[in-house]
């Protein structure tokens, strides 16, 4: 691979992700918004076909994919360079996967939040329930890679077969009504409550929210840490689903 036709083959990975139907990276997150954060947290990154740009768009657009394989994304760079009159990179995926290992999650962490208030920030009034943010809360568990560091900090359930399976994590995430968003993320062990994850999410919400949850989340003790924050208690909906509106 010449290191000449790299810049030419970055440019053009970059405008077809961004026009790619169904994948919104031109609205949502566009290169400036990518190199404003690598700027911001100091990142250093050499230059080659998968740079931090190129492998955050191939890897969303590998999570939205119905075949989530590392080979189907790479498939899809390839296809995006076909006909372009430049050098086509190897099906091999090694390059792609370790790329995706030099993500720093501190970026990724960056553009999270970013995305969250980008997204917030075009909410109209006629979008709000009752002029209010509603943010719902929920938990959920992931499994993780398989690695040394994973079992040891995300160990699986005990009823799992010593050797066998993943890492497993518990995640409870609270996400805007209004725009889908996430806008915050906590992870923990798998045997951890849902109510210990809110509890950590409680500081991500603004005076005035409405908290959207399931039976998971209904303790008395929580009602009043939620109005102590000036979010204030419903219950216009406990009678339609086995909800809470906090």
């Amino acid at each position: 691979m010449s290191t000449y036709n790299v810049p030419n083959r970055v440019k053009i990975l970059k405008q077809k992700f961004t026009q790619s139907l169904g994948l919104p990276f031109r609205e949502v997150l566009p290169e400036q918004v990518i190199q404003e954060s690598i700027d911001e947290l100091k990142i250093k990154h050499r230059r080659r076909l998968f740079d931090p740009f190129v492998t955050l768009w191939a890897f969303l657009s590998q999570v939205l994919d119905v075949d989530k394989s590392c080979h189907n994304a790479v498939s899809r760079v390839i296809g995006y360079l076909a006909g372009e009159c430049v050098e086509i990179p190897s099906t091999d995926t090694s390059a792609y996967c370790q790329a995706r290992s030099r993500l720093p999650e501190k970026l990724l962490e960056k553009l999270f939040g970013t995305i969250a208030q980008k997204l917030q920030s075009k909410v109209m009034p006629e979008d709000l329930w009752c002029g209010r943010h509603v943010k719902v809360i929920d938990g959920s568990s992931v499994s993780m890679p398989d690695t040394i560091e994973n079992q040891k900090s995300y160990p699986q359930p005990s009823s799992q077969k010593v050797g066998c399976g993943f890492p497993i994590a518990k995640i409870g995430v609270v996400f805007s009504l209004a725009t889908g968003a996430a806008v915050a993320l906590v992870i923990d062990v798998f045997n951890t409550h849902d109510l210990k994850l809110a509890r950590k999410l409680y500081k991500f919400l603004n005076k005035g929210d409405v908290l959207l949850g399931d039976r998971a989340f209904c303790a008395y003790a929580d009602l009043v840490l939620i109005k102590n924050i000036d979010c204030e208690v419903s219950h216009e909906f406990v009678n339609v689903a086995p909800s809470l509106i906090l």
